[in-house]
Parts: structure tokens; C-alpha cells; sequence
């Protein structure tokens, strides 16, 4: 089986990349800006930047204006143990912990140096990849965390425009963090892509509708996004076990 190479230069551009791998990575900022989260840990990387992707962690990532980075991909075998000797276990602990960190000068140094050199030679990116991590082992400043998402500010403006189009976009304007970004800290807090909890929010207005209003259910439909009633009593019924039919008259029973 071919592995896949250690280290690669990988260009980034708007296409939002959302995904998990089995193998630890480590992005290193090289020219542009790249936005970037995982669990919930996000961060604008520029050079001299560098984001930490445990294994198996879901993260996102894209580039308005493009960006070049340096990826150092960790194999899954056992190439930590044999490759890093005493720096062994603080690289384990680096790779573990998913996030933001800042490079001091001779880190970067040792990045540019690496980002110009033949790393499909795989010695060099062999021995290039062990110099990375054990220069880490030396410290890296954390990034502080990000603040919570704003929900109320959210759920007033998918309330105030629930009868028409809403895209990741708008609700990431709101948050002021890209596309990117907001997808990878909905998961991250909530578990659910943003446009799963738009489509909640206004299934909860429609709930609310049915049990407090007169309107025939085909108008609250309407006014939640639903052009058709089939879709909306089908999208309810996934949501909450009852249609829409069947809402209303438990009110009414209650």
C-alpha cells in the first residue's frame, strides 16, 4: 500500500472542506489567510500560524483569497515511536490537543526552510517532519478561545425571515467568521450543521403557530419556508413524531 506523503504544500481556496481523518495533522501557515476550526477551536491562519488536527476530529476549512500552507500529515502505524525517541511523548500530547498555536521565529524559519525544500524526497520529509514536532516540543503559544455563538441573535433573524431563503452565509455575517468557521463551531457546540438548526428554529415556530393561532396550515407553512404542505407535514413529523394535523388538535384536546 503507498503511504501518503508526511509533508505537502496544499493550496486552499473558498470550496469549504469539511471532513475527519484517522492520522493527527498539523497546518502551517505559509502566504495568505486560511480559516480554520476543529472542536470548536478556530483561528484565522496567517504565516507564522499553525492549527492542530487530532485524529478522528470533524474540522473545517476554506480561503476567501487563497492560501498556501505546509501540511505535516502523521502516519498511523507506529512512526511516532520509532522516529521521535525522548520527544515521544510531548509529541504525543501536541497532537492531542486540537487548536490554534503561534510560531516563534525559528519555528516559522524552520517551516519556510521546509516549505522550500524537495519534500517528496522522502528523507527529507521524513527527517523534516521530526525536526517540526520536536521544535514544537519546545513550546508554542496557545490561541485563546473563541467566545460562545450569539443564538440570540440567531433565532431573531431566522425568526424575522423564516418565510424566506436563508443560506450559512447570513448567519455567519452575524457571527462575523466565515462560512468555514461557523459550520465547524455549530457542530462543535451544538452537534448540528447551522443549516439543521435553522430548519429546528423554524420548526419550533410552526409548533408554536399551530398551538396559538387560527392560521390553516397551509399559511403557516408558508410563513416558516415550506412551499409545500406535503414537505412541511413530513418535515414535522421527522421533527416532532405528529403532523402538523395532529399538533393542533392535541392543543385543542389539551
Amino acid at each position: 500500500m503507498n503511504r501518503a506523503p508526511i509533508l505537502s504544500l496544499r493550496h486552499y481556496r473558498h470550496d469549504l472542506i469539511a471532513h475527519s481523518h484517522d492520522h493527527s495533522q498539523l497546518v502551517f501557515g505559509l502566504r495568505g489567510r486560511l480559516e480554520f476550526e476543529v472542536e470548536g477551536r478556530g483561528a484565522r491562519l496567517d504565516r507564522q500560524d499553525l492549527m492542530v488536527v487530532p485524529a478522528g476530529s470533524h474540522h473545517t476549512c476554506g480561503s476567501t483569497l487563497g492560501s498556501d500552507c505546509l501540511v505535516l500529515d502523521v502516519p498511523v502505524d507506529n512512526w511516532l515511536g520509532q522516529s521521535l525517541g525522548a520527544h515521544l511523548d510531548a509529541s504525543q500530547r501536541l497532537l492531542e490537543r486540537a487548536g490554534p498555536l503561534n510560531l516563534d521565529h525559528r519555528q516559522q524559519q524552520l517551516v519556510d526552510w521546509l516549505a522550500a525544500s524537495p519534500i517528496n524526497d522522502p528523507l527529507i520529509a521524513q527527517q523534516g517532519a521530526v525536526l517540526l514536532l520536536a521544535s514544537l516540543n519546545g513550546g508554542a503559544a496557545p490561541v485563546a478561545p473563541t467566545t460562545t455563538l450569539p443564538y440570540a441573535r440567531f433565532d431573531a433573524h431566522i425568526e424575522q425571515n423564516a418565510a424566506y431563503p436563508l443560506q450559512v452565509a447570513d448567519l455567519a455575517r452575524l457571527a462575523g467568521l466565515s462560512s468555514a468557521r461557523l459550520h465547524a463551531r455549530f457542530m462543535a457546540e451544538c452537534g448540528v450543521t447551522p443549516m439543521d438548526y435553522v430548519r429546528q428554529r423554524r420548526l419550533l415556530r410552526a409548533r408554536q403557530l399551530l398551538r396559538e393561532t387560527r392560521l390553516p396550515i397551509g399559511e403557516i407553512a408558508s410563513q416558516v419556508g415550506y412551499s409545500s404542505q406535503s414537505a412541511f407535514a413530513a418535515a414535522m413529523l421527522k421533527a416532532f413524531g405528529r403532523t402538523p394535523g395532529t399538533l393542533r388538535r392535541d392543543c385543542a384536546d389539551n
